[in-house]
Parts: C-alpha cells; sequence; structure tokens
C-alpha cells in the first residue's frame, strides 16, 4: 500500500478521521464513521497517564531497510511484518535477525503475520524466529480456532489482532483461550468507548495499534492508550 484515502470530519470536540480502506462495504465501514463521528462531537475520557510508549513497525522489506528503519526510530520496541506472499521463511529470519540486531538484545521484538499461515506452517515460523527472542506473534493464524489450537504448541505468547473486531470477539478469544493479548485498533472498533468494552470483555492485556491513520486517527489510539487501567506492552 502506497496511499490512503479518507475523510477528515470537523465537529465541536476537534478533528475525526474516516479512513476504512477501500474494500470494505457499509457494514464493515459503518464503524470507522462511528470512530470519527466520537472523536469531532464527544469530549474523551480523562486519560489515567501522561506517556505511551510506542514501536516502530517495519514492513516487509529487505534486512538493511529494516535495520535502518529500527535504528533511526529511537524506539526500544519493533513489530516486524512477516509471511509476506511471495517470501519465504528465510527471508522473515533474515529481517527479523537485522531488526534484532538494531534493537540490542535488550531491545523488545514482535511479529506480525496479519492471519498468512497455516497452524502448522506458524508452528515451524514461530520456532525459527523465536532465535531472536519474540516478545509474542501477532495474528499468526486467520482463525480464533486455529489460534486456540497453535497457542497450545508453542511458547511465544500470542496477539489477536484481525479476530477482534466486534463486541463478541474478545469473549470467544476468552472462551477458546486463543490469545495471550489482544489489539486494539480505535476505527475499526467504532471509537474510544466501544474499544474500551471490547478491552474489559477481554479480561486480557492489551496493545493499541493505528490502522495506518494519518495523526488525527492515530491521536484517537494514542487516547485510547492513555485510558486503559494497565498498558504492560508498548
Amino acid at each position: 500500500m502506497t496511499a490512503r484515502t479518507g475523510v477528515l470530519l470537523h465537529g465541536p470536540q476537534g478533528w475525526g478521521e474516516f479512513s476504512p480502506f477501500p474494500d470494505y462495504g457499509p457494514d464493515i465501514a459503518v464503524d470507522w464513521l462511528r470512530c470519527a463521528l466520537e472523536a469531532a462531537t464527544k469530549r474523551w475520557p480523562e486519560p489515567v497517564r501522561d506517556s505511551i510508549p510506542v514501536n516502530v513497525t517495519v514492513p516487509a522489506v529487505n534486512p538493511q531497510r529494516a535495520h535502518d528503519i529500527v535504528a533511526r526510530s529511537s524506539c526500544s520496541t519493533a513489530k516486524v511484518k512477516v509471511a509476506e506472499p511471495g517470501q519465504r521463511l528465510s527471508e522473515d529470519e533474515a529481517r527479523v535477525e537485522a531488526v534484532r540486531d538494531a534493537l540490542g538484545p535488550n531491545g523488545k521484538l514482535r511479529v506480525d503475520a496479519n492471519g498468512a499461515w497455516t497452524v502448522e506452517q506458524a508452528q515451524t515460523a514461530i520456532k525459527a524466529l523465536d532465535r531472536y527472542e519474540l516478545e509474542y506473534a501477532e495474528q499468526p493464524v486467520a482463525t480464533l480456532e486455529d489460534m486456540a489450537v497453535l497457542r497450545r504448541s508453542v511458547d511465544v505468547p500470542l496477539a489477536a489482532d484481525e479476530s477482534v473486531r466486534t463486541a463478541d470477539d474478545p469473549l470467544r478469544v476468552a472462551g477458546l483461550e486463543a490469545a495471550d493479548i489482544v489489539v486494539l485498533k480505535v476505527q475499526p472498533l467504532g471509537g474510544i468507548r466501544r474499544a474500551l468494552d471490547v478491552a474489559e470483555a477481554a479480561g486480557l492485556p492489551c496493545v493499541v495499534s493505528s490502522a495506518l491513520e494519518t495523526s488525527v486517527g492515530i491521536a484517537a489510539g494514542v487516547a485510547l492508550a492513555a485510558l486503559l487501567p494497565s498498558l504492560p506492552y508498548a
């Protein structure tokens, strides 16, 4: 992806962003609109913290580019994209190794497969990539059922991202024991208040992530992170 399109809305409380991906239909995009309207028209609750640790995200680039991105970021945590269509596990390993080198031994490293692996592929890949001390693996497989199977066969914690999009999802995550962490994206979840409900229902540590937004959309994510009772992960 090289470009994003969307609409910025201005209301009595400031700016909101509506930027669903182009292939999303109205049934999905409506939650993104709810988030934009909330930001523009409703005052956010008072935060419980005044600083938010952040991570740098590394696309599926070559090792040298990955190293440079992390070195320039000043972040001590990096999320590395893996399982890119057309790339091999050896390319993922080289990228993750480069990121570990840039972070140093004390940095935290997580990978994100966007649900692209099968359970068997995820077992192999996670065990190989954990040589570089993974903090967790985000959405390694597509379904919660597969996540639950995978979680019982690897030592690396698993984070649910694409699997958490509605109010019912976190209850399924918890019931299936499918993840150790829940990733919250404020636009897809329909706003800060809905995301807080998801976090409470999940009863698991949460990570707040962006959806490739402008600074307006990211500001809502920062506000969400500032409201979570606990924020153990950058």
